[in-house]
């Protein structure tokens, strides 16, 4: 197996390049594997498309190093993604653009939807269903806006201000809310 991750590893390393060259549509197969001396025979024995090694990216990156670690509660697990975002931006926020079947976004959110999962405290499993929807929709519109601008701002300081917005939204629902009711 140790040479299977060897052919991954070349093969990712080649991706996240070119990904950093050109648009992920631009990019062929032909080129991934040029961009480490590999043949698409070898490609296609490891992957079904381009589409499935930048998920695989994704997997090995996070997802397999995650499931290894223990986090302090949803928070902590949720600086860490973001931390690795932030170690390659320029990779992920192009793989964040990817459209159509099968695209790094619809992975990211599936992949996500656990971790978010650890915010909902709805009675109802339907209910907490939509929030964890919810709130992995926003995060993910905010996590690629982050990735977009030019400011920078540190994965810390990134969660930070995103428990900020929560909160003051939240806040500005309750008064609404207390108010509408005392009308």
């Amino acid at each position: 197996m140790p040479d299977a991750n060897i052919t991954k590893n070349a093969l990712a390393s080649s991706m996240k390049k070119l990904m950093k060259e050109k648009l992920f549509e631009k990019i062929s197969v032909i080129d991934i594997c040029e961009g480490c001396g590999m043949n698409r025979k070898s490609f296609y024995y490891h992957f079904k498309d381009k589409y499935d090694l930048v998920n695989w990216i994704f997997y090995t990156d996070f997802i397999k190093t995650a499931s290894k670690r223990s986090y302090s509660d949803g928070w902590d697990l949720m600086t860490a993604l973001v931390e690795l975002f932030s170690s390659d931006r320029e990779f992920y926020k192009a793989a964040l653009e990817i459209k159509g079947q099968n695209s790094f976004r619809d992975y990211f959110y599936e992949a996500t939807v656990p971790i978010f999962s650890m915010f909902s405290n709805s009675p109802q499993p339907e209910d907490a269903t939509l929030d964890v929807h919810y709130f992995t929709d926003v995060f993910l519109v905010i996590m690629y806006r982050w990735l977009s601008e030019e400011k920078d701002q540190t994965p810390e300081e990134f969660i930070h201000r995103f428990k900020q917005v929560l909160v003051s939204i939240g806040r500005y629902i309750m008064e609404t809310d207390a108010e509408q009711t005392v009308s």
